[in-house]
């Protein structure tokens, strides 16, 4: 298999190497088909652009953690509404599947492939997950291994058998770009080698000395199911027992924001949908798309306000009612009369207008993550080019270090949080029931 590539790879030089040319002009790589970026489903183009971020209007609460500022923004998608239930539900049973499959594969049962193999019929190391293989539940292997997927028989309620959710985890890789741009790599010219020197931090916190690119690739392990439990944590004597047991996985929630989740596990999300949406790009000769991400905390304002500069909230008005006194989002309007704009708790995304870009609940219903830090002072510190502030926080840092930007309110804040320029934070590792999220994808080429 490693001949066949590599003669692949060979012939591919030869065809289009940069010796082709007889008149020694520079005429670039021959062969590459001109890209053009698929158009994801169900996400809104953002245009680059100029805008004021902070303040439209007078800080009620004289928070003063912003200021105004003229920032630039890239062209980016954005996803259309929150991520829901029903789509993030996906991402778990994604995960489920593929331990059960690993599961299946390491115990080699016989004429079954759960990996993908090469022309000799051995897998491909490491093991790449064989997705087409269908699983027969009859068999006595594949029963066993269900089972120890399942609860425990004393941990079963009313002896139903049930995931054991605390083992859907997901592994994955990540580069970090923050610590491999510190590192230097020393160019020892006269032996043709080189070194790295500077230190990286790996998950645990500890340091050592950059051996290689390897030394910036880190392992993430973390389970992913949503904490539906914070339905009762976040509100003492206040009976929410219906939603936690019933918002996440019931079939009439399908298409309401997904909340219980946390920062790690919004972005964990997110590496799970690039993944699989470059899968299925290179499946077809497609080459692959950028990151699915949270969005910066800039990109989230510019997309809310809609291209309308200087607007309080992202339907342009400075009033949260319509000319027909309808409330325009899901919040905690007057004084605690949750259902006079028709919802009591988070609604089912999409059901009130979307501003100019064609976003829907950019204020209310859920709070969104962004991948910022929060840092009340960091418009002043900021570049006014994509202005981000991220801290990959270690295990043994403050509490204080481990605050992520939320946007855009929720179905239990009041008004002034509805703000397109409203700032707020949660701890990442957190779970809140009014906090969710949608991803971004920064757009390559030239502005549509």
């Amino acid at each position: 298999m490693k001949k066949v590539i590599l003669s692949t790879l060979i012939i591919t030089l030869l065809l289009s190497g940069c010796g082709s040319s007889k008149n020694g002009e520079l005429t670039g790589v021959q062969g590459r088909k001109k890209f053009f970026e698929p158009e994801p489903m169900e996400m809104a183009f953002i245009p680059a652009g100029n805008f004021m971020m902070g303040p439209s209007d007078q800080d009620a609460l004289f928070a003063m953690n912003s200021l105004s500022k003229s920032v630039t923004v890239d062209a980016f998608w954005m996803d259309q509404t929150e991520i829901t239930n029903n789509k993030y539900r996906q991402f778990v049973y994604w995960v489920r599947d593929s331990i059960l499959r690993t599961k299946l594969g390491e115990a080699s049962i016989t004429d079954r492939q759960y990996f993908v193999v090469d022309a000799d019929g051995n897998a491909i190391e490491p093991h790449v997950i064989n997705w087409e293989e269908k699983i027969d539940p009859e068999e006595e292997t594949t029963k066993g291994i269900m089972e120890e997927m399942l609860y425990p028989p004393e941990e079963r309620f009313n002896g139903r058998k049930q995931i054991d959710v605390r083992k859907l985890n997901y592994s994955y890789f990540k580069v970090d770009y923050q610590q491999a741009a510190k590192a230097r790599y020393v160019q020892d010219y006269k032996n043709g080698t080189g070194k790295y020197e500077g230190k990286v931090a790996n998950l645990d916190g500890i340091r050592t000395d950059v051996k290689d690119r390897s030394s910036f690739i880190l392992h993430y392990v973390l389970n992913i199911y949503p904490d539906t439990l914070c339905w009762i944590r976040d509100f003492t004597y206040s009976f929410n027992d219906p939603q936690a047991s019933l918002y996440f996985w019931h079939p009439s929630f399908d298409d309401y924001p997904v909340v219980g989740v946390s920062w790690t596990q919004a972005t964990a999300f997110s590496h799970w949908r690039t993944d699989f949406m470059n899968t299925a790009l290179r499946q077809n000769g497609i080459p692959d798309v950028q990151d699915y991400r949270l969005p910066l905390e800039t990109e989230w304002e510019y997309a809310a306000r809609g291209g309308l500069d200087l607007s309080m909230y992202p339907w342009g008005g400075p009033y949260t009612r319509n000319y027909k006194g309808c409330f325009l989002a899901n919040f905690k309007p007057l004084r605690g009369n949750y259902i006079d704009d028709g919802n009591v708790y988070a609604g089912k995304v999409g059901s009130y207008e979307p501003n100019e870009f064609g976003l829907y609940d950019m204020s209310g219903n859920v709070a969104e993550w962004t991948c910022c830090a929060y840092q009340p002072s960091a418009y002043i510190f900021q570049h006014d080019l994509m202005p981000n502030y991220e801290y990959n926080s270690l295990p043994q840092d403050p509490p204080i270090m481990k605050r992520k930007v939320i946007r855009g309110g929720s179905w239990k804040d009041i008004s002034y949080f509805l703000q397109t320029s409203a700032r707020d934070y949660e701890y990442q590792d957190s779970t809140k029931s009014y906090v969710g999220f949608r991803n971004v994808r920064s757009y390559i080429g030239a502005e549509l």
